[in-house]
């Protein structure tokens, strides 16, 4: 009898010790990568905030980025930062790619249709503060020295962004500082890592304290990008004159007219150059597309217009990590299509 009480004793403890060891490695997907890598003792790179400075706070960071400005009550105001743009022109706030640790356009295409975002030409300030490196690849093409002392360097990129790409003025400390904040908020998690359930338990356990830090790191630092891609290409060569069937895909092409052009077009939201779905429209484009002109899609989405301070005709250029060569293919062979 005695016996058969230790066993039931043993059994119980062990099914005990099962579960709170199964509890112990279930991952918090909410906690920050940044708390978590500091948690396992890797030191990332640290653009926390200076929330002394007067007037700075991640609220009035969120209406900098979304408006130009901030009218918070009892908080420092100051005139619009540009007349032409807002953060949010170029950039996307949430997340916009299945897998955090590439760039992908064709995958990220599809993401952002089915979360109701644009496909922008600037990279999401979505884990902004988990990169390291910023204005990267080819945009030295374009801003030249400008961007060396933002390379690695978030406020300087922020500020950059601000007076150069924006053509705005440039910003106040307190107003860096709120922005930085607000992009604090906006860090990778856990979950947005794609990590399969043996990563999860290796990270979770390493979090726990078992002396697996430098695998669990290593898993971490493989599933998400500190550097946006940026490659500038040209158009591809186009003979006007070629009877070759387009080889685009019309529903693909859809999708890229409505998050991508009209983000900017529609109702001349960011450009004197109105686009819609009328007739008029699709058939200017498509007669438009092989000529060699700003206002063929071919030349503007792969050269852009330059910024030029108080321009407001300038558009960014879509780096081939943004809007693929197919896609471009795509786009036309929808606009073909429509104006038929």
């Amino acid at each position: 009898m005695n016996r058969l009480i230790t066993l039931i004793l043993l059994v119980g403890a062990w099914i005990i010790f099962q579960s709170s060891e199964k509890e112990a490695t279930v991952l918090d997907k909410d906690q920050s990568l940044y708390e978590a890598l500091y948690q396992l003792g890797y030191k990332s790179v640290d653009h926390s905030p200076d929330l002394s400075i007067a007037g700075a706070s991640a609220q009035v960071g969120e209406d900098l980025v979304k408006f130009g400005f901030s009218d918070i009550e009892g908080q420092l105001k100051s005139k619009r930062q540009s007349k032409h743009f807002v953060c949010t022109s170029c950039h996307n706030i949430e997340r916009e790619d299945p897998d955090v640790s590439v760039s992908d356009p064709e995958a990220r295409l599809e993401y952002v249709v089915k979360k109701g975002l644009p496909f922008l030409q600037a990279t999401t300030l979505y884990g902004a503060v988990n990169r390291t490196d910023f204005y990267n690849d080819d945009y030295i093409k374009k801003y030249g020295d400008l961007i060396q002392s933002a390379k690695h360097d978030i406020r300087a990129a922020i500020e950059l962004c601000a007076v150069e790409c924006a053509q705005g003025r440039e910003l106040h400390d307190w107003e860096v500082e709120s922005i930085l904040a607000y992009l604090w908020e906006l860090q990778f998690t856990l979950g947005d890592l794609n990590l399969d359930e043996n990563e999860a338990m290796i990270i979770q356990k390493a979090l726990n304290g078992d002396k697996m830090e430098m695998q669990a790191i290593q898993i971490l630092e493989s599933k998400y990008l500190k550097h946006s891609p940026a490659h500038f290409v040209d158009p591809r060569p186009r003979d006007k004159h070629s009877e070759a069937p387009n080889t685009g895909d019309v529903q693909n092409g859809k999708l890229v007219y409505d998050v991508s052009c009209k983000h900017c077009h529609l109702n001349n939201r960011y450009s004197y150059l109105n686009l819609d779905d009328s007739s008029l429209t699709f058939k200017w484009l498509s007669n438009k597309a092989e000529t060699y002109s700003r206002y063929s899609i071919f030349q503007i989405i792969r050269y852009g217009t330059h910024a030029k301070h108080g321009k407001k005709s300038y558009m960014p250029r879509y780096p081939i990590e943004k809007m693929s060569d197919q896609q471009l293919e795509d786009l036309k062979a929808y606009l073909d299509l429509m104006a038929e």
